[in-house]
């Protein structure tokens, strides 16, 4: 899934995709600062070649944070939390693709728009795994109102996007 991501994307890469890939990149297999730089190179078919000034202070606020932690060879890897966190990423990504592709079938406006709510859900996805646990009860329940609300419209497209279909059928 992220090779595909970073092909479609290019050099490119959006804000919060590093923490991310590192994620995903340590749940296959421990790995060292330097063999996760490798791998993002080895993916992207060298157009992504992150620095060791990204990888390295990320690292360290996902060891911060509890996602990751260091085995004793030097190594790090993914914690329970970190799988978890990584896994309802994942799922919110599948969830808003499929929702996407729906989306797509309306035209290139309804891509350009796609790809724009695509963005925002993987920021705001990476925004509140980053900083749920530093959030007020108040705050957490506006986030979740708002992810709801924009689920609802998506939702809202699909079903109408689908009578369309069936009717043209």
């Amino acid at each position: 899934m992220i090779s595909d991501w970073i092909q479609r994307v290019g050099s490119c890469v959006p804000r919060g995709f590093s923490r991310y890939f590192i994620l995903d990149a340590l749940k296959k297999k421990p790995s060292t600062g330097k063999e996760i730089i490798d791998a993002a190179i080895a993916q992207s078919d060298g157009k992504w070649k992150p620095s060791p000034g990204l990888i390295y202070p990320l690292l360290g606020r996902l060891l911060d944070e509890g996602l990751i932690e260091e085995t004793k060879d030097g190594k790090y890897q993914i914690t329970k939390r970190g799988r978890t966190i990584s896994e309802d990423l994942e799922t919110m990504n599948k969830i808003v693709k499929n929702q996407l592709d729906v989306v797509f079938r309306v035209g290139s406006v309804g891509k350009f728009l796609t790809m724009d709510l695509l963005e925002r859900m993987f920021t705001i996805g990476n925004s509140l795994s980053s900083n749920i646990s530093r959030m007020t009860k108040e705050e957490t329940s506006r986030y979740k109102k708002f992810l709801e609300s924009e689920l609802r419209k998506v939702e809202s497209a699909e079903k109408k996007s689908q009578g369309k279909e069936i009717k043209i059928n």
